[in-house]
């Protein structure tokens, strides 16, 4: 996140696209909702859910799944055509601003209503209240990264922060929630292919040099493999023939499971280290049992950059270690020769070689978070980044044009899957399918439906039926509901017995290698009743 959670509540409009708020991040939402129902903040929605969010908001943009490249391109052509930019933001402190007026000039209203199904009406309504805003936050999640054209979807939301000149400054921003509570601290400290701590880049000879010095050894100038590069090269030529996998379960949450199943049984060699017996670890030649996150001592760093003190505050049971001693301990079995005693000594290390980092110590952890870049003791942190200038100096504008999902509705598959989370259970419900209350408030996989379609299908609330795209089948339960949008069907993906990635498209965005979990093409019928 460019700002900070409390910051939210201070704009005085909020788009959220591709995020259930309310039911991924729950309190965070209520900085929302709490800001709209004092009347301070106005909402706009753009899902094709009518989400609870929507439910708030004072603009709800329902749009075809695949579609937000478009959409986002049409609110910037309207804000443009109605002179509504911040063209001192613009003069000032970005470039390449000619070059998106020219992209964007084709993607009016109308052209984005036919693209988009919004009505032209409510895209402008949309774009002057967001443009017209003294400070406005673009809130995002997975329901605009995981697509093929994910990355040009963050590159658009970031066009229209800077269109409006809302970077740099409170109740701004554009803020990405995290799925999961150290999703963001993993990637500042490298675990990526093709970046050291800190986002640090292994193909420039500078950092890769500082690395090697630090840690006293030599280093490889090429990026590794993504995660889904890495299962797609098992059985290949030089592909992957073992993996360790820590607090992940792939086998539930990859795209196109009857694939991803076959690459992992087709590995030399399955490590899985993980707290409970997962789908994927029941699969693995070694299985390391881990700890919970108050089990042990360390840190996190969540959504909004802030490093928070992890303390442990009961024992684990037995057998089960620390992560980086089982770690360091496999590590050193292969003569890696590390020598951390304590956790303090990985924290120091980190300040050592993360510059944003570097004065970010336990010590000082011990009174509060703090959010990097923090680059000496004395800094008291960054609450809101890009104030005054960008990293780069200028801000790019990064015009991209719509491409449609690799998937769209056809004779044979004609309604659109999308999936997503529900607020009951938690990513591949390891933990949270566990736990008998949560359990018992959402137990299993309702497929929603809008009622038009229902109709059409001959589908009543609470039918079984089955749901097919090119990848595979599952029977799940209907749920007849105003909450789709019409052709859109939504799955929640928590439930192994209806699993929503046996559907899933395993396409991936060319540069990030996210697969497409947002847009399949899927046909629905009842399912044959059992004898």
């Amino acid at each position: 996140m460019t700002n900070s959670i409390e910051d939210l509540a201070e704009a005085d409009v909020t788009l959220i696209i591709g995020s259930n708020t309310s039911e991924a991040h729950p309190i965070i939402s209520m900085q929302i909702i709490n800001a709209v129902k004092k009347g301070t903040m106005k909402l706009i929605v753009i899902d094709p859910r009518n989400i609870q969010m929507s439910d708030y908001a004072d603009i709800t943009l329902n749009q075809r799944p695949g579609t937000d490249v478009a959409v986002l391109n049409g609110m910037m052509n309207w804000i443009i055509k109605k002179g509504l930019y911040d063209k001192e933001f613009i003069k000032e402190r970005t470039e390449g601003f000619t070059e998106l007026k020219k992209l964007v000039s084709k993607y009016t209203p109308a052209y984005v209503e036919e693209v988009s199904g919004i009505p032209a009406a409510d895209l402008k309504m949309a774009a002057e209240l967001f443009a017209n805003a003294g400070s406005a936050s673009i809130l995002y999640s997975m329901g605009i990264t995981q697509h093929t054209t994910g990355t040009d979807n963050v590159k658009s939301v970031a066009n229209l922060s800077m269109l409006t000149g809302n970077l740099g400054k409170p109740g701004a921003g554009v803020n990405p929630l995290r799925g999961q509570n150290n999703v963001q601290g993993a990637c500042d400290m490298g675990a990526l292919p093709d970046v050291y701590t800190a986002y640090q880049k292994v193909a420039d000879d500078g950092v890769r040099a500082k690395m090697e010095k630090a840690w006293g050894v030599e280093l490889p100038k090429k990026p590794g493999k993504k995660a889904t590069e890495m299962v797609n090269s098992v059985g290949k030529k030089n592909g992957i023939k073992a993996l360790y996998v820590l607090g992940e379960n792939p086998l539930i949450s990859d795209a196109d499971l009857k694939h991803a199943r076959h690459q992992f049984e087709s590995l030399d060699f399955l490590v899985v280290q993980d707290i409970f017996l997962t789908e994927t670890a029941e699969i693995a030649d070694v299985v390391l049992p881990g700890l919970t996150y108050a089990e042990k001592d360390g840190t996190f760093t969540n959504t909004e950059r802030r490093v928070q003190r992890v303390r442990k505050a009961v024992n684990g049971p037995r057998g089960a270690r620390d992560d980086w001693k089982t770690i360091e301990d496999i590590a050193n079995a292969m003569g890696a020769g590390w020598k951390y005693k304590k956790v303090s000594d990985i924290a120091d290390e980190i300040c050592q070689v993360t510059p944003s980092y570097a004065g970010i110590t336990l010590e000082r952890l011990e009174e509060c978070g703090l959010q990097w870049p923090c680059p000496n003791v004395k800094h008291p942190g960054t609450p809101i980044l890009h104030v005054g200038k960008f990293t780069r100096g200028l801000g790019s504008f990064e015009p991209v044009e719509f491409k449609e999902a690799a998937e769209t509705a056809s004779k044979e598959y004609p309604l659109i899957l999308t999936t997503g989370r529900l607020l009951q259970q938690y990513h591949t419900g390891s933990m949270t399918r566990r736990c008998e209350p949560l359990e018992a408030l959402a137990p299993e996989a309702l497929a929603e439906f809008n009622p038009a379609d229902a109709k059409e299908y001959g589908i009543e609330d609470g039918d079984t039926v089955e749901l097919k795209t090119r990848r595979g089948k599952v029977e799940v339960t209907a749920h007849v509901t105003p909450k789709s949008s019409r052709g859109v069907v939504f799955l929640p993906f928590h439930f192994a017995e209806a699993a929503a990635n046996e559907l899933t498209n395993s396409k991936l965005d060319p540069t990030s290698k996210i697969p497409e979990f947002k847009v399949s093409a899927v046909s629905v019928k009842k399912a044959a009743v059992k004898e």
